[in-house]
């Protein structure tokens, strides 16, 4: 079976219609059964989707304004190719089909679709609450018909329609150790519904937010940066516009704005803990002193689709604030609030270097 070479974007998923056996029916004589194939990886879960462990999408077709199939599921078999359990044919005369596909499933996404001659969405799409349940929503369309496509197939390239989001951390900081162990991206819009014919997010009316969470491995920070997303892997998010949390203003964060968070402990190069600050009284789940406290910057981006955000968080020259759920939020934890700027490109490694605030040169038992 001849191979199809398909022109994408970097990161993008190509899939590739082909054609399989023949079949006794006089409507369908010389047609052959719709099936695809990869051609390129995309990122699931923030991981690498490549042919090998790519498994199965979703796809509707129609045929002028009735569905041909609706939402089938294309499973890859041993032999490469994609197929549904019932088998769907080439119209035998030049009949054009459009053909929408999604992945993950319906069930996956956590939303509704409806796919139908008038409307074509992902509705009441929610992110996941726990990061590690997050996945990649990638989507294409395409059109052809038997005498174009049966022998040499449909090209169907897929987009990711989410931003994903990474958190580093480093510090080249000689007169403080910074140790992190968790991550907080606080309060970006949850809701929405997407459009397949327009490539578009609407989000939901009330504008519902929330906190994501994630726990890593202890890490003491140095020049080199690194990833405090722990086992959860990166998030994905609806592509929406941030509006940042006024830690001043609004240290309660009563507006809902968007913040990021690491779990940090600070100590001088002699061993005093700085932060969490030395009047911190609260306990752990084993009644001892807590050991972290979350310090926070304000986020105002915007994310796009198909975009990769890294954060990279320096706390070379300071820290950040205290957290919106803090005791006392919104308190400078070394210095005044810090300010940063944001490079992005598609679906790459997209490097955010963020100068926590400088530090005040105070003694180290009152840095609170």
């Amino acid at each position: 079976m001849k191979s199809i070479q398909i022109l994408m974007a970097m990161a993008a998923v190509g899939l590739a219609a082909c054609t399989e056996q023949e079949i006794p029916d006089v409507a369908t004589r010389d047609g052959n059964a719709i099936d695809f194939r990869p051609a390129m990886g995309t990122r699931s879960r923030a991981t690498e989707t490549t042919n090998d462990n790519l498994s199965q999408f979703t796809a509707t077709s129609f045929l002028g304004d009735a569905n041909y199939f609706t939402n089938i599921n294309f499973s890859k078999g041993n032999d490469g190719f994609f197929t549904s359990v019932a088998k769907y044919y080439w119209p035998g005369d030049k009949s054009e089909l459009s053909f929408y596909a999604y992945s993950p499933s319906e069930e996956e996404l956590g939303g509704t679709i409806v796919m139908d001659p008038t409307t074509k969405q992902l509705q009441d799409f929610t992110t996941a609450e726990n990061i590690a349940d997050q996945v990649d929503f990638i989507t294409a369309y395409a059109t052809g018909n038997k005498e174009a496509n049966e022998a040499s197939g449909v090209e169907l390239t897929f987009d990711h329609r989410l931003a994903q989001v990474e958190v580093r951390a480093k510090s080249d900081n000689k007169q403080y150790t910074f140790k992190v162990a968790g991550v907080r991206i606080g309060r970006p819009q949850i809701m929405g519904t997407f459009d397949f014919t327009t490539n578009e997010w609407t989000l939901d009316e009330w504008h519902e937010t929330a906190v994501f969470e994630s726990s890593c491995d202890e890490v003491t920070l140095s020049s080199n940066p690194v990833s405090v997303m722990g086992k959860s892997g990166n998030g994905m998010f609806i592509p929406q516009q941030l509006i940042p949390w006024n830690s001043s203003g609004d240290p309660d964060n009563v507006a809902r704005s968007a913040y990021l968070s690491v779990l940090v402990n600070i100590t001088s190069e002699d061993g005093a803990v700085i932060y969490p600050f030395p009047s911190d009284t609260r306990k752990d789940a084993n009644g001892q002193p807590i050991k972290y406290a979350w310090a926070s910057v304000p986020l105002g981006e915007k994310w796009e689709a198909g975009k990769k955000y890294i954060y990279t968080l320096d706390f070379t020259e300071g820290a950040g604030t205290t957290d919106p759920d803090d005791p006392v939020p919104g308190v400078p934890v070394l210095g005044d609030p810090i300010n940063f700027t944001v490079k992005v490109t598609d679906w790459v490694d997209s490097p955010v270097d963020e100068n926590m605030q400088p530090i005040k040169k105070t003694d180290t038992t009152t840095a609170n």
